[in-house]
């Protein structure tokens, strides 16, 4: 199994970026995906999840600025993410759990500074 983000950046705030996951090694379209984030000496918290089905949830933190979505074709979860604020500062890290084991991307940054 491969998770591999990508995607983040510096933004000003008020900004939009998109995260891309590309997974392989396994049946993407039968296995829900999520988008973690952790910011410096905090730890890390679940930002959004899509079900093998399409269904979305998503932390209180990014309701209604953020957007997750995959491809099933492109075994690819995406994470639209707008109206971004300083404290949204983190690296985002995409997320599998397949036959009982956890699996993580690599990260990626996401910095919002003016």
């Amino acid at each position: 199994v491969q998770l591999q983000a990508s995607g983040g950046g510096l933004v000003q705030p008020g900004g939009s970026l998109r995260l891309s996951c590309a997974a392989s090694g396994f049946t993407f379209s039968n296995y829900a995906m999520k988008w973690y984030r952790q910011a410096p000496g905090k730890q890390r918290e679940l930002v959004a999840t899509i079900t093998s089905g399409g269904s979305t949830n998503y932390g209180d933190a990014v309701k209604g600025r953020f957007t997750i979505s995959r491809d099933n074709a492109r075994n690819t979860v995406y994470l639209q993410m707008n109206s971004l604020k300083p404290e949204d500062t983190a690296v985002y890290y995409c997320n599998a759990n397949i036959m009982l084991r956890t699996y993580w991307g690599q990260g990626t940054q996401v910095t919002v500074s003016s």
